[in-house]
């Protein structure tokens, strides 16, 4: 019993350290894109991802990281536990990280119109050239109220753009579901922390019986004498 517990703990703790791996790569990758120019491919996606915590989800990875090599003690020495516990509050507190960065997507997402015609007003008229392009809308509300339309090959006129919806709604719905999947796998994520902290628990307590019977039979064996 003992094995297959110590061998969930082992495949658990190996999927918690791919998850962290993971995190790393999408945030050290996405910071590299959004240094390049923006194209009409990747202009909205890397809008929405300069808005997201990167910096925290690299920290939390190499958090994970570090309570891997925590592990690696717990599952070498059979017997400690002192090791384990000290894992296990190391597993807590990334899962909370995780759970944090989850959640702050979670609530940018409820007020995704208003963050959306602030990043939209910050951008220069190319940027918004490129989300009109991207999207085959003018302007952000409509072509006729502010912030105006810029000219191009979406809304080559006045006339044109008045006829084409505005950027909110297709900017919005697109941002809606790019960020649900994102705030989606950190939660994922958590779950997957939670799988690992079970497994520590379960660990524990097959190791505290173990000892406890160690104890009785050195007791029985040094009163035999």
């Amino acid at each position: 019993m003992q094995d297959k517990i110590l061998a969930t703990y082992v495949l658990m703790d190996l999927l918690f350290v791919v998850c962290g791996g993971l995190l790393l790569i999408f945030a050290l990758v996405t910071k590299s894109e959004l240094t390049q120019t923006p194209t009409i491919q990747n202009v909205a996606t890397d809008l929405l991802l300069n808005e997201c915590p990167l910096t925290a989800a690299i920290a939390n990875s190499v958090l994970v990281f570090f309570t891997f090599l925590v592990s690696v003690p717990a599952m070498v020495a059979p017997m400690t536990r002192g090791w384990l516990k000290f894992h296990g509050y190391l597993v807590v507190v990334c899962a909370i990280f995780t759970m944090l960065i989850g959640l702050t997507i979670w609530f940018d997402t409820l007020k995704t119109r208003q963050n959306l015609s602030d990043i939209w007003n910050a951008q220069p008229s190319t940027t918004q050239s490129l989300l009109q392009q991207r999207f085959n809308c003018c302007g952000y509300n409509n072509a006729t109220s502010p912030p105006f339309f810029v000219p191009d090959s979406a809304c080559p006129n006045p006339l044109a753009a008045a006829a084409n919806i505005g950027c909110v709604t297709p900017f919005v719905n697109f941002a809606n579901t790019f960020l649900d999947t994102i705030f989606t796998g950190a939660f994922g994520i958590v779950g997957v922390d939670v799988a690992l902290i079970l497994t520590v628990a379960m660990l524990l307590k097959d190791r505290k019986e173990k000892e406890r019977y160690r104890h009785i039979d050195e007791k029985q064996g040094t009163g035999s004498f």
